[in-house]
């Protein structure tokens, strides 16, 4: 983690031009003091003013916010099993939580709850996979890796959440136990997202991971009918949904 974290300050230095245009450089950036006089020098034989540094002060609290967002950008390096439509390449984890809270905005009239509180679905999806950072995606049909993935997500959940300043954290960590509590209106609602997600993926390619892992139709079910909970008529539109990808074939019967 870069010092400007671990300090709690932001250091930077700026470039200015013969036009008066500043090119600011954050202490994060990497720059050394060699490449810093560099610029300067460059800056300088342009007719500009050289170099000029300054200190801003970010409080604790601060510090600690920004750490936590440079950390969830690893989110997008976690790879799921499911491809993106039309092309071989896997979703991340960050791409998966995007879509989630787009079909939350979507599918929000077929909620099995009227009066959801939609703002807490949407928060419910932007953090629940945050843990994938630590733990990694756990397929849903590998029997051995979930039996250790409660443990794996709330170990990672203590560490990421515990980036944020106390009450923050401890809102986003209430949000992720409640999504993985499954009993709130909303969580319902946001799991039923969740798992409706993967499943139109992989009809929409063909089977995807279902035909490459052999997975079999009632073991779709087992697993989705959660759906049911937050959604009954979306889990109605699912079961036709595995029963057409029975007859084309992209699932075992």
């Amino acid at each position: 983690m870069p010092e400007v974290f671990r300090e709690h300050f932001v250091k930077y230095t700026y470039f200015e031009g013969p036009n008066g245009k500043r090119i600011h450089i954050l202490a994060s950036d990497g720059w050394t003091r060699d490449q810093i006089k560099h610029g300067r020098n460059v800056m300088r034989s342009a007719g500009g003013v050289g170099y000029r540094c300054g200190m801003q002060e970010a409080s604790e609290r601060l510090a600690q916010q920004i750490r936590f967002l440079v950390e969830a950008d690893r989110l997008k390096q976690v790879l799921r099993r499911t491809s993106i439509v039309g092309n071989d390449r896997r979703e991340n984890s960050a791409e998966h939580s995007w879509q989630l809270a787009l079909m939350a905005l979507v599918l929000a009239e077929h909620a099995a709850f009227k009066g959801l509180d939609q703002l807490k679905v949407l928060k419910m999806l932007v953090v629940h996979d945050l843990v994938e950072i630590d733990a990694g995606d756990t397929f849903v049909y590998d029997a051995v890796g979930v039996e250790d993935q409660e443990e794996r997500e709330e170990r990672a959940a203590d560490r990421i959440f515990g980036l944020l300043p106390d009450e923050t954290g401890a809102e986003l960590r209430a949000l992720w136990d409640e999504f993985e509590a499954r009993q709130s209106p909303e969580a319902k609602f946001a799991k039923a997202m969740d798992r409706l997600q993967p499943m139109l993926l992989n009809y929409v390619n063909g089977g995807g991971v279902w035909r490459k892992h052999g997975v079999r139709a009632d073991q779709v079910r087992e697993i989705n009918c959660c759906i049911e909970d937050g959604a009954p008529e979306l889990w109605r539109y699912a079961e036709e949904l595995i029963e057409d990808a029975v007859r084309r074939e992209y699932l075992a019967p």
